[in-house]
């Protein structure tokens, strides 16, 4: 049995993150859960709080098959508001509820894979879960990978779903997806400056971010996926 997780911090959830969910399931059959992020350790804060931004992913999810939002992240954060949520306490909570014999894989975007070097304990991670690597416009995955990050690839990439569930851990599998323009950054910046954003995102999302003026106080300019 796979499973497979998808966290972010979805400020807000839109389309592109939707198409990549579907992909995912379509491509391994499983349902995908979606993980908002509390207080992502390597970025800035987000725009909303963790409980909108949870509510923007119900909405988004609600008449989507195979797609379920997953609230662990912002569980822990609530029982340990000082403390800070890290990948590695994720999965080592999910290797303790799930057991060390089921296959888990993380859903990522290429340029988070780029980044992986940063986060914290990242070569442990391998030893407790796949990686499934959707790409995105410009993400320069195909231009060369840090020597230290191809180091820890290499052996590990697999064009074969099955091989995900053959293992609990330690394989990359680059997702074949439509690629998308959607980006948070760029719906907050619209959102702020008055432009065209509502296409961007479901119609019930939309309707919620404009009932409740999220991000149209704010400058934008906060990096996120």
């Amino acid at each position: 049995m796979l499973r497979v997780f998808y966290g972010g911090t979805f400020d807000p959830v839109h389309n592109g993150h939707l198409a990549i969910a579907r992909a995912a399931r379509d491509e391994f059959g499983v349902s995908i859960d979606l993980m908002p992020a509390a207080d992502p350790p390597h970025r800035a804060p987000p725009g909303a709080t963790a409980a909108q931004r949870a509510h923007l992913l119900d909405l988004a999810v609600r008449d989507v098959p195979g797609l379920r939002v997953d609230r662990r992240e912002l569980q822990r954060a609530q029982r340990d508001p000082a403390g800070r949520s890290y990948t590695i306490d994720t999965l080592h909570e999910l290797r303790g509820e799930l057991g060390q014999t089921v296959s888990i894989a993380l859903l990522i975007g290429a340029d988070s894979l780029l980044g992986l070097p940063t986060w914290r304990a990242w070569p442990t991670l391998f030893e407790l879960a796949h990686f499934v690597v959707a790409d995105r416009p410009g993400s320069g995955l195909d231009a060369g990978l840090a020597p230290v990050l191809a180091a820890r690839l290499e052996g590990r990439w697999t064009d074969r779903p099955e091989d995900l569930q053959r293992a609990p851990a330690g394989r990359v599998f680059r997702l074949n997806q439509p690629l998308q323009q959607e980006s948070a950054t760029e719906i907050r910046r619209r959102i702020a400056t008055g432009e065209a954003w509502r296409h961007f995102v479901p119609v019930a999302v939309a309707d919620a971010i404009a009932d409740e003026r999220l991000y149209a106080s704010r400058a934008a300019d906060v990096g996120s996926l």
